[in-house]
């Protein structure tokens, strides 16, 4: 789930940037007055593929931009959407891509303190699976081949405000609502 100003503009944009490739994981706008403020603690990686730079040309094409949050000398790229929310894309080789494009991650900025306790939840509450534990972090997927991965590790950014990207799961045991996880990030609920 994604705050939108422009929920349009943001469905055609994500739309185009992961060329439909989701993993069957739906991307949800919703309308917000409010716009972005200071890192996401959730965000989107995009496979870049094997000619990546054509991917970013592409990304920037569509109204994607070049931005700096601090990540020094990486090995893939870091561009912002139209309304400011950052995403990776992601160089060939980049460990745990299972794809040549689309959406292939799902980050979730964990502190130190909580490096066990979100894993835990995760798997609880999506039915996703561990497949990698290292000293950057975890890795779950639904499945050991599906394409799209939840990856959790630190630095987490400081939290100021309700998040602007939201995990959300379909639970039928549970009630809907906006709920929070073991690190104080919203997420949602539906049936």
């Amino acid at each position: 789930m994604i705050d939108a100003l422009d929920v349009a503009r943001m469905e055609r944009f994500w739309q185009d940037a992961t060329r439909g490739r989701t993993d069957g994981l739906r991307l949800r706008f919703v309308p917000t007055a409010k716009p972005k403020a200071g890192k996401n603690r959730l965000h989107l990686d995009l496979a870049g593929g094997p000619d990546w730079e054509a991917e970013v040309a592409r990304l920037l094409t569509l109204g994607a931009t070049r931005v700096d949050i601090g990540q020094g000398d990486v090995p893939w790229d870091v561009l912002a959407d139209p309304e400011g929310n950052e995403f990776c894309v992601l160089r060939p080789g980049h460990p745990g891509v299972l794809a040549d494009s689309g959406l292939v991650a799902i980050c979730l900025d964990v502190a130190e303190e909580d490096r066990c306790a979100q894993p835990s939840f995760w798997e609880s509450q999506a039915d996703w699976h561990a497949v990698e534990s290292h000293d950057w972090g975890v890795r779950l997927r639904r499945r050991p081949t599906s394409t799209v991965s939840l990856v959790m590790g630190p630095p987490a950014a400081p939290k100021a405000a309700r998040n602007r990207l939201r995990l959300e799961v379909t639970h039928r045991d549970r009630r809907p609502g906006e709920f929070l996880d073991a690190g104080g990030n919203e997420f949602h609920v539906t049936y």
